[in-house]
């Protein structure tokens, strides 16, 4: 991840935005870094978690209806993938 380099003063006055950014800040004075800002990982928020289980749900669903095992869908993707490496 790439990280943003930003003057002492524009960290300062933007404090919230880069609090709210995922994205680490290497923070300058002068020109060199005296320091960074590195953000704590976010907790997913309650709509986002039901979202994935529903996601998961109908995945399951697909996967009983296509008369698929997880396990054969496992090994047909782990194949694709062989196949991509042998390419290279």
């Amino acid at each position: 991840m790439q990280t943003e380099r930003v003057g002492i003063r524009e960290f300062r006055e933007n404090l919230s935005g880069y609090l709210e950014s995922p994205k680490p800040v290497a923070i300058t004075r002068h020109g060199e870094t005296i320091g960074f800002f590195v953000p704590a990982r976010q907790r997913p928020s309650e709509a986002d978690v039901d979202a994935l289980r529903r996601a998961g749900e109908r995945l399951s669903a697909l996967i009983t209806a296509s008369g698929s095992s997880e396990e054969e869908l496992v090994n047909g993707f782990k194949a694709l993938r062989e196949k991509n490496r042998a390419r290279r």
